[in-house]
């Protein structure tokens, strides 16, 4: 079991930044590619970001691209997300998410529909 607990969430002006962090538990984070999703009202939750299990490998979806940036520190448990140029396009609730197979890659998870351990969401809210 892994629970995930994000922070970081809030409220900023369209083309602010913002940082999401989520701290994870268990002895197994370091084998797990990690991801964050987000959902927008009346939206189906879709893929951000994910990064592989050294960290040394990212993805992201394209509408994000060159403006978040993952990241995660293996020593401390935890996995980041960096948000510049935000939009009001990006106002969602943020979910970090685990894949409940270690042998899941940080590439499929942007393909996850399900089979993920999720925390319970940060909401970002980005006025124009």
């Amino acid at each position: 079991q892994v629970q995930l607990v994000e922070s970081g969430g809030g409220s900023v002006q369209a083309g602010g930044s913002l940082r999401l962090s989520c701290a994870a538990s268990g002895r197994t984070f370091s084998s797990r590619a990690m991801g964050w999703f987000r959902q927008a009202p009346g939206k189906v939750r879709e893929f951000v970001a994910s990064i592989s299990r050294s960290g040394d490998d990212t993805y992201y979806a394209d509408s994000v691209k060159g403006r978040f940036t993952i990241s995660r520190d293996n020593a401390k448990n935890t996995v980041s997300l960096q948000m510049n140029s935000l939009k009001s396009d990006d106002t969602a609730v943020y979910y970090c998410a685990a894949p409940v197979s270690s042998l899941a890659t940080a590439q499929a998870m942007g393909r996850m529909t399900s089979g993920a351990y999720w925390g319970q969401g940060a909401q970002v809210t980005v006025s124009s």
